[in-house]
């Protein structure tokens, strides 16, 4: 069996990436001898559908099941019409989350491809738990698209007040 894990470097011992189109490396690995090959994530940078396209990629290198913090619903959707089953929240080395998928069973039949929202029971023991340098800038999620500026400074008092000046009415 071909899984795929998301991974910082292309290496057993590397940790797991939390992120699935945006992750820089696949490692995918043949279960249960942990022969593997890491391939360079050519969608990492791309402004949109990362996702999607590293989704295509997988189903075209035959991976069965990707082993990862989270996928964003866009490639939720383009890994199950692959029939390719998402296992979320790993955490850990690429070498603990594949021992870990082993030692589970793999997953059964009845395992749809989810969300990352549903909690996995698979989680190897934490190597990085905080990542600086990562996350900054303004929020890109829901339908608002994060773009609010916090810049209100009038505490209720309507348009009077406005970015600390005050406005004729």
């Amino acid at each position: 069996m071909k899984v795929a894990v998301t991974a910082e470097g292309p290496t057993l011992e590397a940790a797991v990436d939390a992120r699935f189109g945006r992750c820089p490396y696949f490692v995918i690995v043949n279960l249960p001898d942990l022969a593997f090959e890491a391939i360079a994530n050519p969608f990492q940078d791309r402004q949109g559908g990362a996702g999607i396209q590293a989704g295509k990629l997988m189903a075209e290198r035959g991976v069965q099941a990707v082993l990862t913090g989270r996928c964003g619903p866009n490639a939720v959707e383009a890994l199950g019409a692959a029939s390719i089953r998402i296992v979320p929240d790993c955490t850990g080395t690429v070498r603990q989350a594949a021992e870990a998928f082993i030692q589970r069973g793999g997953l059964s039949a009845a395992e749809q491809p989810q969300s990352t929202a549903a909690p996995s029971p698979l989680t190897a023991t934490p190597v990085v738990t905080a990542q600086p340098g990562r996350g900054g800038g303004q929020g890109r999620g829901g339908r608002g698209k994060g773009r609010g500026m916090g810049r209100g400074s009038g505490c209720g008092m309507g348009n009077r007040h406005r970015h600390g000046r005050r406005q004729e009415a």
